[in-house]
């Protein structure tokens, strides 16, 4: 195993997949010669050339209205907005056509293509470039909604987002992009879609968040037991769309008491389908109401206000201890 950066995961899993199968090819603005403005896609274009590593118009509906051609014709492709707060402008294609050709040929073509995209919070960005705006996507049918947290289950769940036979919008969370290294395996792994995983056990609260969060969560976690005994069972949720809930539901069973975290605006934000899902299979077994821990239903601040909109430790530990006093 080597240790790695989330950012050299991923160009891990590109790289790997390119190797493995020639239909996979990397699209979008600056990709190419500068290896993505995060430099995810460094160097693939001297490894695999310009056919397959391509820089393109600055046109997020024609990267990815390119992308659906390719795809229906057998390859595979990978495409990267630079900021999920620009992808906005492929939503016609993607919603209106992706999504719906495999449905609307009656199986004869699939779309398998990915959509990367750092979101999110933490870096001081600029205007459009820290939206948290999974919900839209979560929401649309016929797509998967994939955010890792790890350099591990990022590289893990790129390679089985490429290989799945519909399209996945992948969005990865900036702010842990170089936060931390952790071993990833040099063969080969994956992990499926639509899994969540127990990141941390725990019988005294139930704690659900996914992305950048997580990286908080283990943190108010950690705290929550060194300096107050609380045992919290923290769930990662890893892909938003489709949302499997039996994990979440056997923990809160458990627990008796949940909280929801994530940097999206509140309201009809992941958490609410979250909560409803709560509440719908573990209502008797609450012992107190589900907290969010969420961003506020407003325009993301510039960075001088960024700290007051984001999640931190506090705020969590804070709603834990609110949930078990109720």
């Amino acid at each position: 195993m080597t240790k790695m950066t989330m950012v050299e995961a991923l160009n891990l899993a590109m790289r790997q997949e390119m190797e493995k199968d020639d239909r996979v090819v990397v699209l979008g603005e600056d990709v190419g010669v500068d290896g993505g403005v995060f430099r995810v896609t460094d160097a693939l274009i001297k490894t695999f050339g310009e056919e397959r590593v391509v820089d393109t118009p600055l046109a997020e509906s024609g990267i990815i209205g390119t992308a659906i051609g390719m795809a229906v014709y057998g390859l595979r492709p990978v495409c990267e907005i630079q900021f999920s707060g620009f992808s906005y402008y492929i939503f016609h294609q993607l919603e209106a056509h992706a999504t719906r050709l495999r449905h609307r040929s009656q199986g004869r073509f699939h779309v398998p293509l990915v959509v990367r995209a750092p979101y999110g919070g933490g870096v001081r960005a600029l205007e459009h470039h820290s939206e948290s705006r999974e919900a839209y996507y979560a929401h649309t049918p016929g797509v998967k909604m994939v955010i890792p947290s790890g350099p591990r289950n990022a590289r893990a769940l790129l390679v089985s987002a490429i290989r799945d036979p519909d399209p996945v919008v992948f969005f990865e969370p900036k702010a842990l992009y170089r936060a931390f290294r952790e071993e990833v395996p040099d063969e080969e792994e994956t992990l499926p879609l639509g899994q969540p995983r127990i990141a941390r056990e725990g019988e005294d609260v139930t704690i659900i968040a996914y992305g950048a969060m997580m990286a908080l969560v283990m943190e108010a976690a950690e705290e929550l037991q060194e300096k107050h005994g609380i045992a919290a069972e923290v769930i990662d949720l890893l892909t938003i769309s489709p949302l499997e809930d039996d994990m979440i539901a056997d923990s809160v069973k458990k627990t008796g008491r949940a909280v929801v975290v994530h940097e999206a605006p509140r309201s009809f934000g992941p958490g609410a389908e979250i909560v409803s899902r709560i509440i719908e299979k573990s209502f008797y077994y609450l012992e107190a109401p589900v907290k969010r821990i969420t961003g506020y239903d407003i325009v993301y601040p510039l960075s001088a206000r960024e700290k007051y909109y984001m999640p931190d430790a506090g705020k969590i530990i804070r709603a834990v201890q609110e949930t078990l006093k109720a």
